[in-house]
C-alpha cells in the first residue's frame, strides 16, 4: 500500500467504528461513554477514546495503538479497557472487537456460569456462551478472564459487567452482540414465567446447527 492508500484505508475505518459506536449507543447497548469498540488495520489498532460521547467524534479524532498497546495516533486517551481489546487481538483472529454493558446480558452474567441454550444461535458464536468472572475493569485480571470464557467462542459475558464479541468485521462482531443480548433476553423472558420451566437444547442439537450453519448465506 502507498501511504495514502494506507491513510484512506485508515479513514474509513475509523469512520466504520465511529458509526458502530454511535449504533450500540443508540440501540441500547451502552449508556453514555459505556463500552468501546476497537478494529485492526494492519499492525494498528483503531479504538474508541476515553469517556468522550460518541457523537462528539469526528473524522479527526482517531485513536490508535500499536499492538503493544503504545499510542501511535490521536491526542485523545484511549479507552480504559484496551488491555482487554489488545488480548483479543492477540489470541484470536479477531479484526474487531465490541465491549458493551448490554442490560439483559448483564443481568445474565450475574445469575449463571453459561447463558443456557435457548436458542440454536448459539451456535454461531461458537457453542454455549460462558461468563468471565468479575474482576475490576480495564485489568489484566479481567482480560485473562475473559480469554478464558472465550476459549473456542467468539462471544462471552463478563459477570456484573457486560458483553465482549469479535469478528472478521465491525459488522460481524456488532451482529454477534446484538445475537448475544437478544438470547439473553429471551432466556430471561422465559425463565420468568411461574411454574414453568424453558426447555434447552442439547449440545447434539447444537452441533447439527454449526454444521449447517456452515452453508449459511450466499456463496461467494
Amino acid at each position: 500500500m502507498t501511504d495514502q492508500q494506507t491513510q484512506d484505508a485508515i479513514a474509513r475505518a475509523w469512520r466504520d467504528l465511529v458509526d458502530t459506536a454511535r449504533r450500540t449507543a443508540a440501540e441500547g447497548l451502552v449508556v453514555g461513554t459505556s463500552g468501546n469498540v476497537s478494529v485492526r488495520v494492519g499492525e494498528l489498532i483503531l479504538v474508541t477514546p476515553s469517556g468522550v460521547p460518541y457523537e462528539r467524534l469526528g473524522p479527526e479524532d482517531a485513536v490508535g495503538v500499536d499492538t503493544d498497546g503504545r499510542q501511535v495516533l490521536g491526542e485523545f486517551t484511549p479507552t480504559s479497557e484496551l488491555p482487554l481489546h489488545l488480548a483479543v487481538y492477540r489470541s484470536t483472529s479477531a479484526q474487531a472487537v465490541v465491549h458493551t454493558h448490554a442490560v439483559h446480558a448483564t443481568a445474565v452474567s450475574t445469575l449463571v456460569s453459561e447463558l443456557p441454550l435457548i436458542h440454536y444461535m448459539s451456535a454461531a458464536l461458537g457453542g454455549p456462551v460462558r461468563v468471565a468472572p468479575y474482576a475490576l475493569y480495564g485489568t489484566d485480571e479481567l482480560a485473562a478472564g475473559m480469554l478464558d470464557a472465550l476459549r473456542g467462542r467468539s462471544a462471552c459475558l463478563l459477570q456484573n459487567h457486560g458483553t465482549v464479541t469479535y469478528g472478521a468485521t465491525l459488522a460481524q462482531a456488532y451482529d454477534r452482540t446484538a445475537q448475544l443480548e437478544w438470547m439473553a433476553r429471551l432466556w430471561l423472558t422465559a425463565s420468568s414465567v411461574p411454574g414453568r420451566t424453558p426447555s434447552l437444547l442439547s449440545e447434539d442439537q447444537l452441533g447439527e446447527v454449526g454444521e449447517k450453519l456452515k452453508g449459511y448465506g450466499q456463496k461467494p
